[in-house]
């Protein structure tokens, strides 16, 4: 039996149509040398397509996780447990807005996303100040990261193990989309 990771992320780009998202693109990386495999979703609110939040989705496999994870399925074909958390694999979720006019406090954004996003979703904030040239003026970002692993067992054969997680970075996404207005430069 193969563990077909490219099929369980079609079914979690259709997941996310049902919990309030429009999938916009995706992306599968393989890396050469090692075989070691990620995915990139790019998803926006159903409600929000026209911007300005960018919401990215992201898995990274080990290939070695995956050969053992086979070996796993081969020796029992029943759905397997893994009660040691040996098959995790983690997903990133990423929110991105553009260039800030009037960045929010950064320590209230984190505790309103903190109680959004609840212990299920743990979600980092930063702010990023640059400045491309001498003669430009500097620009502010934000940037939301929201991390969740999940065992393999879960992601493949309990898809709605998700479910609860879906409907947190919507909510966290529809937070940054309803407060964007004051916070991002609309030149």
């Amino acid at each position: 039996m193969a563990v077909d990771v490219a099929s369980t992320i079609t079914y979690l780009k259709d997941h996310a149509v049902e919990h309030g998202f429009h999938v916009h693109d995706e992306r599968h990386f393989v890396e050469t040398f090692t075989l070691r495999q990620a995915w990139e979703i790019d998803v926006h609110p159903a409600d929000a397509c026209s911007g300005p939040l960018d919401l990215h989705i992201s898995l990274d496999v080990d290939p070695r996780l995956l050969l053992k994870f086979e070996d796993l399925l081969n020796e029992d074909p029943d759905v397997p447990e893994d009660p040691d958390g040996e098959f995790v694999v983690t997903f990133f979720f990423n929110w991105a807005l553009p260039q800030m006019k009037q960045p929010p406090d950064l320590i209230v954004l984190s505790a309103e996303l903190a109680g959004i996003g609840g212990i299920d979703l743990p979600i980092e904030v930063r702010s990023v100040r640059s400045m491309g040239a001498l003669s430009d003026a500097d620009e502010e970002r934000l940037s939301v990261v929201g991390v969740v692993e999940r065992s393999l067992v879960d992601v493949m054969f309990r898809q709605d193990s998700l479910c609860e997680v879906l409907d947190r970075v919507h909510e966290v996404s529809m937070y940054l989309v309803d407060n964007a207005d004051g916070w991002v430069d609309q030149r």
